[in-house]
This record gives structure tokens, sequence and C-alpha cells, in this order.
């Protein structure tokens, strides 16, 4: 069963593409209701529009407040055209019927995730006119269209152009579908906000009341009763004790279509996370260069989380989600260039990550250099002017506060979303982010010789990014700058023979890090032989004191970690 459009009603916060679509229904001779922003728009596009007081015969009125909350607005939308005794109601009513209703919401999540906003402004972009026409329309879809997200108006237009004006049963019930998960989401997100703002103690007014709140995610409309609880969750993850929920509801929504994944035979979506930190790769805004790969978006997240940890420049770079290379020096121009020659063969084609403003220096550095991905908080405008001739180069920024990242590392504190997610099969592995600022201060210096205050440097910079790598992982480094990685090796000792090969010469002087203990001698002597010069690991072997003893005899020290960096 189709319905023919011939009134609609538009009241749109996000005007995207609003005018156009509404240029498709004047052409088809659709009557256009509208409400205050939108009717200005509409009426300087020079679109035929009436204001929703025509209908109603009744003013807007407490700051736009009400405006659509009035019978021959929703009695127009809800009247059941199946039932002769609606239709003859709202005849007699003087009601003009609404066959299609065009809304989304005031934007409460962009308001409330600005930083320092008020209680009262959030308040007031609390939308209640617009989700109740929303569920109206949603809710006689048999006989009303209700149209909720921009994207939506290119394919709704292309079947009421060849229609002449009519959409089809199953056009309208998927846009209720999508009509009742916008209400859900955009409901579910004031609901997060107001028990986020009790949780944190800034709801000083009631700081004495007890709120109890059933299990949640986000708010999931399809649940039944639970079981009560006084410690609601405060993310997707943890509730306020810290304990993983036993329930996950995740929420992502779809950046783009991948035109693969990680082989051309696989099919690959880009997704994000509802309530995702302004401060991550999947808010990143792409500024030049063509649309990103599956294997793109790993590396760059793998690059940008290495050097996010570091407060003087560092810059990283990642090829197979592991790096070849990574420097931190006084200059991002000196910290790129140091990690370019840690290993320039396997640096073709990689991803280049900063952790600092990216500048001309740094450009002039990669302009003859093949780089699929560059990340950074931020570019000089030269910069961009002498990398702007590289048209296949991808250039992402990432909105990011180094100074409060670190502070909030070294405090201890947990970004909302602190979390690492692994797909297996039938299921999700969920554990912390492996995360944090090495304290040199929590070393055990195990050997009779101790690290030179060099060393400790190097020590502490290998430690740091000995978890960014596949292990089992072995790492060389010379004033704060990879020089051999061995990575991803079944046997510990195979990756020891990988990362003196690959660091060559520069072995000699180096100091070496490894991701877990050694079980035996062999992947130490491999080392010492080569010329490193100190050793740090977490310990535990049952050989340790083997080990250690062997480090003794050759001059080398060794610090323990008590940590484990495994990164499968």
């Amino acid at each position: 069963m189709s319905v023919k459009i011939k009134r609609a009603l538009i009241s749109v916060s996000d005007k995207t593409g609003i005018v156009k679509f509404a240029e498709v229904l004047q052409s088809l001779g659709v009557e256009i209701v509208s409400t205050g922003g939108t009717y200005s728009q509409l009426s300087e596009a020079n679109i035929k529009v009436i204001k929703v007081e025509e209908l109603t015969d009744f003013p807007e009125m407490m700051n736009g407040r009400l405006k659509t909350l009035h019978p021959f607005v929703h009695g127009a939308i809800l009247a059941d055209r199946t039932k002769q005794e609606h239709m003859d109601q709202a005849s007699r009513a003087g009601m003009k019927l609404i066959d299609m209703v065009v809304v989304n919401l005031y934007p409460f999540k962009e308001t409330v995730s600005k930083p320092g906003v008020k209680r009262q402004e959030a308040i007031e972009n609390i939308d209640i006119g617009g989700p109740t026409m929303i569920r109206s329309a949603a809710k006689n879809h048999k006989s009303v269209a209700v149209v909720v997200d921009p994207e939506d108006y290119a394919g709704v237009s292309d079947e009421l152009l060849k229609s002449g004006g009519q959409l089809s049963g199953a056009t309208l019930f998927n846009l209720a579908v999508k009509a009742f998960q916008h209400t859900c989401e955009y409901d579910s997100v004031i609901f997060n906000y107001f028990i986020n703002e009790y949780n944190s103690g800034r709801d000083t007014e009631f700081k004495d009341t007890e709120v109890y709140i059933r299990p949640y995610l986000k708010v999931d409309c399809t649940k039944g009763e639970n079981e009560f609880l006084k410690k609601p969750l405060l993310n997707e993850f943890k509730d306020s004790s810290g304990s993983f929920a036993n329930t996950l509801e995740l929420e992502y929504k779809k950046i783009q279509e991948l035109r693969y994944g990680e082989n051309p035979h696989q099919k690959a979506s880009y997704y994000r996370l509802s309530n995702a930190p302004g401060e991550c790769l999947a808010n990143s805004r792409q500024l030049q260069g063509k649309e990103l790969s599956y294997n793109n978006i790993l590396d760059a997240n793998a690059a940008f989380s290495i050097v996010k940890e570091f407060e003087e420049p560092c810059v990283s770079i990642i090829k197979h989600n592991n790096p070849c290379g990574v420097s931190s020096a006084p200059t991002v121009a000196q910290a790129y260039s140091n990690a370019h020659f840690a290993d320039p063969a396997s640096a073709f084609g990689g991803i280049v990550a900063c952790n600092y403003t990216w500048t001309a220096e740094a450009a002039r550095f990669m302009s003859d250099k093949f780089t699929e991905v560059l990340i950074a908080p931020d570019f000089e405008e030269e910069a961009l002017n002498i990398l702007k001739s590289r048209e296949n180069l991808r250039i992402l920024k990432i909105e990011f506060d180094l100074n409060k990242h670190i502070q909030d590392l070294k405090a201890g504190e947990k970004t909302a979303v602190n979390v690492d997610i692994k797909g297996i099969d039938g299921g999700l592995l969920v554990q912390d982010l492996d995360e944090g600022i090495v304290d040199t201060k929590t070393f055990q210096f195990v050997t009779e010789i101790k690290p030179a205050k060099s060393q400790l440097e190097d020590l502490a910079f290998a430690w740091q990014i000995i978890k960014s790598i596949k292990s089992n992982a072995i790492l060389l480094v010379k004033g704060k700058t990879t020089c051999g990685v061995g990575a991803g090796q079944m046997s510990r000792v195979d990756s020891t023979k990988i990362a003196v090969e690959k660091a060559g010469e520069k072995a000699k002087g180096s100091v070496l890090a490894s991701d877990a203990y050694f079980p035996f001698t062999d992947g130490v002597e491999v080392a010492i032989n080569a010329g490193i010069t100190a050793i740090i690991q977490p310990g535990g072997s049952v050989r340790d004191k083997e080990i250690i003893e062997l480090c003794n005899s050759r001059g080398v020290p060794m610090v323990f970690t008590g940590k484990r960096h495994f990164r499968h």
C-alpha cells in the first residue's frame, strides 16, 4: 500500500540538504508547513511555505518551547486513514491532514559536548515537540512518512519523483523504524548526561538523593524489567566501582563504507562509538587525500597511540601495525628524521604520527618520501602548502590537548572509553588499554652495575614503546630512537636476532627492551654479543638468577619492571 504525499511538516535542527529536499516536494505540489528557523530558510530560498500557526491558529510561545504541541498538528498526523470515524472527526474539527513529517532534533549531544556547558543551556536543548511529532508519525507509518535523517532525502526524493509523489509501504515502514531509533538514541544521550552529572558530584542541589537506575549502557528500548542497581554504569563498559558490565550494549554509528578490509575479498565498514571522546582517531578530520583504507585506519590508530604518551616532540612510523621507527627529540623535524632513518626501507609507504604541530621543516623532509598517512594535532599552514601537491597523502588532524592528556595519565585518570576491544567468533574480548607514562622510580635495579643516566633515559623510552610492538617483542634503542625491532615471533630468541639484524652496526651501544621475561639466557647472550649495553624486562622467569649472573659477568646493567607488555 502506498501513500500520496500532499502536505508535509518540516522542522529541522540540522538543515543539511533541506532546501533541495523541499524543492522536490514543492515540484510535486506538496504543501509545506514549517516553523521558526526552518521556515525562514525555506522562505529565503523562494519556497512556498506556511507557518504552523496558520494550521493551528495558535501562536508560538514560551521562547519556542510551545509551537507544535497542538491537536491540529498531532491529530493531523495521528488520524488513522483506514478508520472512517477518525476521518470524520478530523473533518469536523477542521484538521488538515499531514502526510509527511520531516523533523530532526535540537543538538543536545553537541551542546553537552562543549567544554564548560551550563546545565540550563543543556536543558534548553531538550527537544519536546520534535520527538512527539516523530513518534506520532512513526506510530501512524501506514499513512504518514517520517524522515529524520538528511541522508534519506535523496532516496525519498527519487521514489517520490518516480512515483508521482507516492511512497511505498516498505519505505514508510523503514523510515518509521529509523525514526524510533532516532528518538531512542536522543533520549539515551539526555539520560546519560543527567546520570553522569549526578555521579560526578556536579549535581550539588540533589547530592544527598539516592538514584536507583536499571543496569544500562545506552537506553535499550527492547529490554524488559531488570533488577535495580544502586551503582549505575558510568559508560558503556564499566560501573562506578570500576568493574566491567555484565551486559554490553554498544552503540556505533557508521562513518563510511570502506573499499575492502585487510584484503580485497573482505568487505569492511568504519564505525564510531557514539560517545567517543573528541580526542580520538574516529573523530579526526581528514584535511587531504583519498579515502582511508581498513589497514590505513588500523595503522593510524597504532601510530597516534604511541606518540600521545610523550611530553616532548615524538614521531612514530608504523608498518603492518608495528613501529618501524620511533623517536623523541627537541623538534618535530629532528624526531621525524631520526624515526625515518631508524629503518628507512621499512618506512617506505608507512603511517606517520606526531604529537606536536607538524612543521614546515618536517614537511620539507617528507616531501620526497612515500607516506600513506600523516596524523598530527595541528599543521603549520606552510607545511600543508608544501604537502598539498602530494595528492595521495592522507592528512588527518586530531584535536588533541597533549598537556592535559599527559597530566591525566600521570594522575591515573582514564578516558571515557579506555578499553581495548577484540572480536572473536561469536563474541568480544574487552580489556583496559595498556596506557600510561613510564615511571623510572618503579624500576628494580637487579645487577651489580646500575645504568648510567643516558642509558636509563633510553631504557625508559624503550619500555614506553615496547607495548606497541607485537609479541614476542624485542626493541633496541639508542638516543631515544628505535634502531632495531624484532616483532611477532614465536620464539623470543628469534625476535632478538631479528632486532639485532635490523639494527646492524647501530646495535652497538644501544639498550634492549623485552615485553616479557627471558625464559633462557640465549636471547640475552645474542644481544650482549651484538653490543647492547643495558636491558629492561619484566623479570619473573625461573632462570632470572642465571640471567642476572650472565649480565653481571658481562658488565651489562639490567632493570626489572615487574610489568609485562604482551600485545597479540
